[in-house]
């Protein structure tokens, strides 16, 4: 190693050249940094491919990539490779997008599937002593036995309570509403897990009734019945009842349900 004949201290004579090369090569390397960025943040087409440069393989991005730790750039094919992968992913996702069918392109009448039956009407006339024109339960679309079930009944203008209520305006009656659900209640208490039997099924009572909306032809009634407490004991049951139409809540209230002989 030279030694400066000046008297400088040859420690210092080393440093400063490197000092100065560097900030020579502060603005090439914010230039590289920018280009890189640009590269990685560019967005992709909808569909079909796009041309990018490829990234230029110089010295000041190899420099670049020893300061960038997270994502290297220099003269590597991996990460070229990356670069076109990610960009085919994104051009994929956005193609499989377009090709999806939306709901407006289905026609209106198969948009909304049909309940399930889980008991029909032959089903539910074997168990319910109900017949025309007070069985106001149409099918059942979910049942646990001794616990809960949920029917419907089908409001038409063909029922035979809407000429009289109301010839102008049908709406269906408050009080048919509420025996829809006892019998749906009926359903669950009419069952071995409980107890109940056709000759000696009684409606009790009810209790914090509550109309919310009117209930119209062309309206499907859906009824929630859920047993509360059961005192076998005594031959009482007590259910929560819900109804909606279209998930808005129409009907709601308590039940009181009785099983005895038909004298008591």
């Amino acid at each position: 190693m030279d030694i400066p004949s000046n008297g400088e201290d040859p420690i210092r004579a080393l440093i400063l050249p490197r000092r100065s090369s560097f900030s020579t090569l502060l603005p090439q390397l914010m230039e590289a940094s920018t280009m890189a960025r640009s590269l990685l943040t560019a967005p992709p087409t909808l569909c079909g491919p796009r041309e990018h440069p490829e990234p230029p393989s110089s010295p000041l991005l190899r420099v670049h990539a020893r300061f960038t730790r997270p994502i290297s750039i220099s003269n590597s094919k991996t990460s070229t490779s990356a670069l076109r992968l990610e960009k085919n992913n994104r051009l994929l996702t956005r193609c499989s997008l377009d090709s999806v069918e939306t709901k407006a392109d289905v026609p209106i009448e198969k948009r909304f599937p049909p309940f399930p039956a889980v008991m029909d009407i032959n089903q539910i006339r074997n168990i319910l002593p109900h017949r025309f024109p007070f069985l106001l339960v149409d099918r059942v679309i979910e049942y646990t036995p001794g616990h809960t079930a949920v029917g419907i009944k089908n409001v038409t203008i063909n029922d035979n309570f809407f000429p009289g209520h109301f010839p102008e305006r049908p709406i269906m009656p408050g009080v048919l509403m509420v025996e829809a659900m006892a019998q749906v209640g009926g359903l669950v208490m009419l069952q071995p897990e409980v107890g109940g039997s056709r000759e000696n099924f009684f409606f009790a009572g009810i209790d914090k009734v509550r109309f919310r909306k009117p209930v119209i032809a062309g309206d499907t009634l859906v009824m929630r019945m859920t047993l509360i407490k059961l005192q076998k004991r005594f031959g009482i049951a007590k259910m929560e009842g819900k109804a909606y139409v279209g998930g808005d809540l129409v009907c709601e209230g308590e039940f009181l349900m009785a099983t005895g002989s038909g004298s008591e």
